[in-house]
């Protein structure tokens, strides 16, 4: 293995391809200094990236709007080869193609043993819960990469049984990373169930992984809402009902017109901090799809909450909301006996079902976010046209390995 090709934040709206070293079977300093572990990580592997996707997530860090450093590496959807392990890898072996959640869990920890493998207590020194590539998350180095260095590997990897399985459904296999399990999170803990009537704020790829997983889970109705034409057209593509909530009419008239009724069992936030007003011309508004969504939501209903809100964010609009503190109506959402399920999804939780739902052809994630292929080169044009609100999925290609890319 030589160097490292990876993708960098560099300043808003800009990120380029840069060359680092070729990562190591080590845990950052920093981790390692606070948590009290040894710097070298014989529980590791390297992978040799399959595929890593763009999300929006990492957009969110682009275009300025988390506290995210000039230099921040960035990808944390990673599927991979095992090429290196440590010698305390007792259950993977090199040449195993792996998915990787994007959560890193230490497997050990109060809450990993609890299943909540999205809050780790061991693996970040700021605050519970990590993610590679990402700000605030303990300085793991990004997936939009080459190659790759994951942690306690005989916990964190979901191995595919088969390799020339995974390679051909490896368009499908890539969304287990990360968007697939915090779709199915945002409508599993939202209560969708069979016959269920449900709501999806927001038509971007973890809003139509949450609309296609509530079909798995049995709702009668599905219904997608969006201001991005292209995107509420995916989401039709594959059954969806929709609703533009950009509008004159509101989005209870909008839902009545398809229900018959103002109001729906369960919703799933898929949008997060830069939400958008309701209505024609509505600029930004941090707290609009929370407030929406406990609106349109029965009495004694339950809220997904997959977007991602920040406790850090200097582009918002107000102090308040540049430190995280929105005009949330909770008294609504009180007096309706709402359930509100936020955090980081616990992939592990979900990706093997997930993973088998895939392998017998029960399930077709990429058709339904649309799936597009890249090279890593052209990371920094994908980044541009998803900003753009492209109705895509960008699936980067680091090593060549995706078939008839």
């Amino acid at each position: 293995m030589g160097g490292n090709r990876i993708v960098v934040y560099k300043e808003p709206g800009v990120v380029a391809v840069e060359d680092h070293d070729a990562p190591k079977l080590e845990v950052p300093a920093e981790v390692a200094e606070a948590m009290g572990m040894t710097r070298k990580a014989e529980h590791a592997v390297i992978l040799r990236t399959v595929s890593t996707n763009i999300c929006g997530s990492d957009q969110h860090m682009v275009r300025g709007r988390t506290d995210a450093p000039p230099g921040q590496t960035l990808g944390h959807e990673i599927t991979g080869e095992v090429v290196e392990k440590g010698s305390d890898v007792q259950f993977l072996d090199v040449g195993d193609i792996c998915s990787v959640p994007f959560n890193i869990a230490c497997g050990r920890c109060r809450n990993c043993r609890e299943g909540q493998t999205g809050i780790c207590t061991n693996v970040n020194p700021g605050r519970a819960g990590s993610a590679y590539g990402y700000v605030d998350m303990g300085g793991w180095e990004g997936g939009q990469a080459e190659y790759v260095m994951v942690p306690f590997a005989d916990f964190n990897l979901l191995k595919f049984p088969d390799r020339d399985q995974a390679l051909e459904k490896i368009l499908d296999l890539t969304m287990l990373s990360d968007i697939f399990p915090t779709g199915y999170h945002g409508a599993y803990t939202a209560g969708v169930t069979t016959g269920s009537t449900v709501y999806i704020a927001g038509a971007g790829p973890v809003g139509l992984a949450a609309a296609y997983s509530a079909h798995l889970l049995g709702a009668a109705v599905v219904i997608v809402g969006d201001l991005n034409a292209d995107r509420l057209a995916q989401a039709r593509s594959f059954g969806c009902e929709t609703v533009d909530v950009s509008a004159d009419a509101t989005l209870e008239d909008q839902v009545g017109q398809i229900l018959g009724t103002n109001e729906v069992d369960c919703a799933v936030d898929a949008v997060g901090f830069e939400a958008t007003g309701h209505g024609a011309g509505a600029g930004e508004q941090p707290a609009a799809v929370l407030n929406s969504i406990m609106t349109l939501t029965r009495a004694g209903g339950s809220l997904g909450i997959p977007g991602l809100y920040v406790t850090g964010d200097p582009g918002a609009g107000d102090d308040d909301a540049k430190q995280g503190t929105l005009k949330v109506r909770l008294g609504l959402g009180w007096a309706k006996s709402h359930s509100l399920h936020t955090g980081q999804c616990p992939v592990l939780k979900y990706n093997r079902g997930l993973m088998m739902s895939i392998l017998h052809d029960k399930a077709h994630i990429a058709d339904a976010v649309n799936a597009e292929v890249l090279s890593l080169d052209d990371a920094p044009r994908g980044y541009q046209e998803f900003d753009a609100g492209a109705a895509k999925k960008y699936v980067l290609n680091p090593n060549g390995l995706i078939p008839a890319a």
